[in-house]
Order: C-alpha cells, then sequence, then structure tokens
C-alpha cells in the first residue's frame, strides 16, 4: 500500500463524496417516493416525464460541479489531507481528481434510472449494473494500465480512467430494461415543475440527512494520511470489505422496501408502515449482525486472500484486518440506517435525518479526534463504527414515536436470537480456519481460498443448525432474499 494508491485513494473519495452525499444517498431517498406517488397518481406518462425531467436537471448541476471540481481540483486534495508527508502527492492527487470527477455526472443519471426501475418493482438490473464499475476497474489494471506510460501518465491513471468507463457502463447496463418498461427519454428542464420540485426540496436537506456515514468517511481519510504511509488505503480498504454485505444484500433490502414504504405513507394511516419497517429491520438484523461476526472473526483470512499479493505484503494485511475488526460493528448500524432513513423521506420529512445527521457527524469527530490517539488509524475505524450505531439508534427512536411504534419486541427477540447464532457461527468458523490453515497452509491462493471457503461453510451451518434450535423464522426469509438475491429479484416480506 504505496504512495500511488494513498493518492488515488484521496482523489477517488473527493468525487464519491459528493456522489454519496448528493447522488446515491439524497437523490435516491428523494426520487423515488416522488416518482412512486406520480405513478399511482398520475399515471406512467408524467412520471417518465419526471424521471427525464430529473436526469436533465443532474446532469446540468452535476456537470456544474464536476467543471468547479476540475479546476479547484489541487487546492481540493490538498484540503483533503493533513500532514506534510503527503505534500509530494498532492500534484498526482489533483490529477487523478480530475479524471474521476466526471464519474459523478454517470452515477448520478445512473442512480435516477434505477429509482425509476426500483419503482416498477424491476429490481435486478439495478442491483446488478454497479457490478459494470467493478468489471471495467478491474479490467483497467489489465488494459488501461500498460499503456499509461507511453502516454506520460502514470500507471495508476489507468484505475482512474478505469472507473470512468465503469459509470458509462451502469448507464448503458440500465437503459435496455428502462426502454422495455416504456420509458422514452426527453429533452426537457423544467425547474418550475412541481415534480421537479418535491424532489429538489427533498434533496436539499436530504444531502445532510444522508451524510452522516460519508462525511465520517471523510473525516477519516483527512486524519488517516496524518498517520503512516498507507493507513489511508487500509481504512478504504477495510471499510469496503465491512460494506461489502450491505452492497450484496443489504441494499437489495433496503430497496424493495423504499417503494413499498412510499406507496403506504401515501395511502395514510401508518399500519402497513410498521409491518414494513419491522419486518424489514428484522431481515436486516439476520443479515447484517451474522456478517458483522464473520467479518471479526476472519478478518485476517479474508483481507490476505482479497489483497495480499504484489506490494500488499503482510504488514499491509495485519493493518487491513485490524481496522476491519473495529469497523465490524458499525456493519449493524449502516443497516438500520438504510431501513429508517428512507422512511422518514417516504413521510416528506427530511429535517429529522438532518438533525441526527449532524449529531452524529459531530460525535464521529469527537470519538476520532480521541480515538485516535489511543489506537491509532484503527481508532478511526472504531469511531465511526461507534457513531453509526448512534446514528441507527437516534434514527429509529424518533421513527418509532412517529408511526407509532415498530414492533419492537418482535425486533429486540430477533436480535437476541440472531446474536446467539451468530456467537455460535462464528466460534466454528474461527476454529475451522485454525484447523485448516494449519492443514493446508496459507502461503498460496488456493490454500488460501480453501481455508475461508470451508471456514465459511462451517459458519454457516452452524448458523443454520442454531437458528432452526431457536426458532428463527428470520432466517428463513434472510435465505429467502439472498436467493432472491442471486436470481436477480428482491422484495420484503
Amino acid at each position: 500500500a504505496g504512495a500511488a494508491m494513498d493518492a488515488f485513494v484521496v482523489a477517488s473519495r473527493i468525487p464519491n463524496l459528493v456522489r454519496d452525499l448528493f447522488a446515491e444517498g439524497a437523490m435516491s431517498a428523494a426520487f423515488v417516493p416522488t416518482f412512486t406517488r406520480h405513478l399511482k397518481e398520475k399515471g406512467e406518462a408524467s412520471a417518465w416525464r419526471l424521471g427525464s425531467n430529473v436526469i436533465n436537471a443532474l446532469i446540468v448541476v452535476t456537470g456544474a460541479l464536476v467543471v468547479l471540481g476540475m479546476i479547484f481540483a489541487y487546492p481540493l486534495a490538498d484540503f483533503y489531507t493533513d500532514d506534510e508527508q503527503f505534500s509530494d502527492n498532492l500534484e498526482l492527487t489533483a490529477n487523478l481528481t480530475r479524471w474521476m470527477l466526471p464519474f459523478l455526472t454517470m452515477v448520478a443519471v445512473a442512480v435516477a434510472q434505477a429509482g425509476m426501475l426500483n419503482s416498477m418493482r424491476k429490481f435486478f438490473i439495478p442491483a446488478v449494473s454497479p457490478a459494470m464499475y467493478n468489471v471495467a476497474v478491474i479490467l483497467s489494471a489489465f488494459v488501461v494500465v500498460p499503456f499509461c506510460p507511453a502516454l506520460g501518465l502514470e500507471p495508476i491513471t489507468g484505475i482512474a480512467i478505469g472507473s470512468l468507463l465503469g459509470g458509462m457502463l451502469q448507464i448503458m447496463a440500465q437503459w435496455p430494461a428502462l426502454h422495455a418498461a416504456g420509458y422514452r427519454y426527453q429533452p426537457v428542464l423544467d425547474f418550475k415543475d412541481p415534480g421537479l420540485r418535491d424532489v429538489l426540496l427533498l434533496m436539499g436537506p436530504g444531502t445532510i440527512g444522508v451524510a452522516a456515514a460519508q462525511i465520517n468517511l471523510f473525516v477519516n481519510t483527512v486524519l488517516a494520511t496524518s498517520q503512516e504511509v498507507g493507513a489511508a488505503t487500509w481504512l478504504t480498504y477495510a471499510f469496503r470489505l465491512m460494506y461489502l454485505p450491505i452492497g450484496l444484500f443489504g441494499v437489495s433490502v433496503a430497496t424493495a422496501a423504499l417503494p413499498e414504504l412510499a406507496r403506504q405513507a401515501s395511502a395514510g394511516g401508518f399500519d402497513g408502515m410498521r409491518r414494513t419497517v419491522s419486518s424489514s429491520l428484522r431481515l436486516m438484523l439476520m443479515l447484517s449482525v451474522p456478517a458483522m461476526a464473520g467479518l471479526a472473526v476472519l478478518a485476517y483470512p479474508i483481507t490476505e486472500l482479497i489483497f495480499e499479493r504484489g506490494e500488499f505484503t503482510s504488514t499491509d494485511t495485519s493493518a487491513v484486518a485490524y481496522a476491519l475488526l473495529m469497523y465490524a460493528p458499525g456493519l449493524i448500524g449502516y443497516s438500520i440506517v438504510k431501513i429508517a432513513s428512507p422512511s422518514f423521506y417516504a413521510l416528506k420529512d427530511a429535517r429529522t435525518p438532518v438533525i441526527i445527521s449532524i449529531v452524529t457527524v459531530l460525535a464521529n469527530v469527537a470519538l476520532n479526534l480521541w480515538l485516535i490517539r489511543v489506537l491509532g488509524y484503527a481508532g478511526l475505524a472504531l469511531g465511526t463504527a461507534i457513531a453509526s450505531l448512534l446514528n441507527a439508534a437516534l434514527l429509529l427512536t424518533l421513527l418509532s414515536r412517529r408511526i407509532g411504534g415498530v414492533d419492537f419486541r418482535r425486533v429486540v427477540v430477533a436480535f437476541i436470537k440472531v446474536g446467539i447464532a451468530s456467537a455460535v457461527m462464528a466460534a466454528a468458523a474461527y476454529w475451522a480456519e485454525a484447523w485448516l490453515s494449519n492443514m493446508l497452509g496459507h502461503t498460496d491462493m488456493v490454500p488460501r481460498a480453501l481455508s475461508l471457503g470451508g471456514s465459511i461453510a462451517a459458519g454457516v451451518l452452524a448458523l443454520a443448525a442454531t437458528a432452526k434450535l431457536l426458532r428463527l423464522s428470520e432466517f428463513e426469509d434472510a435465505m429467502s432474499a439472498i436467493l432472491r438475491r442471486l436470481k436477480g429479484s428482491s422484495a420484503v416480506r
């Protein structure tokens, strides 16, 4: 994890922070309920027109942000770092930022496309289209990077170019599905349109309301650059590993729940919302608690298998695994927020998440400044995890008051049972990994993969057996959700 990779990590965080704040988080939370109401109350023609209007508005607004970001790339990179040892990397970081900023516009359009498809209860294409980004980045390492030196570019620039290609592929992957659903692009840009105004009014405060996780990550990146070389990369890799279960399955649950919550909120009365929130929370816990336990006990072998090769040494593996262990409890918080925060937007309430987000960010900064002195860079991960749990607790408490309860008794009982089953699973996975690693070794890729795969299998079997013994119905729901995700659809029971 060298200086060039640190520069790429910092450069990618700048457009990704704006993307997460503006495009994916607030846009999705504001657009889907509004689009769903248009479908229900005004019909498809009106909804499709709103979709085109939103896409065009996003292109204009994000395009302006991209231009400004390119002009001020160097001061942005300087602001994003916090130590003299990073000064030699500022020019490279600024150049990488300029390359990657247009990704913001691409992902904004892709998120609008996904919102329309999700509102039409078409979940498969939006769920798999982000994989196009990963495919493009991986391929760029083999196809683009080798030609960069001949073009006078740093090799790491090839990965930045791959990010742009990934953004294009996300848009292209969803367009045929939208066309099949009846969407036809319209070159309309009407800021006086009531639907667009509703989206923008929710997005404004909503940008802050869904910002806690991203701003916390921003704080981590700034503080991490004051630590040893590689710290920013270690934290970024660990966060990606922690967030992987949410990306694979948690987002599917939340994505399916949001249009349903919007329909129930527009219908009036909270009975339907209470049922949906309660069932979604229990399903999220069934997915996130075992994932948290698994990441905690298998942090080292997971990191070793995925990252340890080339310049990424065993020292880097240990550093990422340590950060992952600190991040792991936050997985529960992030999962709950995926359900609780959009519920407020379905109720046309962006104010409450804003207030909670501000409180959470302040708490995270205070925790990070304290814990970095105690645990070094890993303290940043732990502070972020604690802040995410605080964010979830506050959102859930106020949401319960707003809709008259979320059946906390069933949620708590499910959490206790899932916790017991996850502890058994973690013990089985830990001992299985220790035995298999000792028997097979872990110096090569194949033994590592066999050892990790065997330990995961042992953990899942232990989880299933314990869940059956405890009569944990949510386990069957979770397995169904995973199967639907793998088959290409998703729903909330």
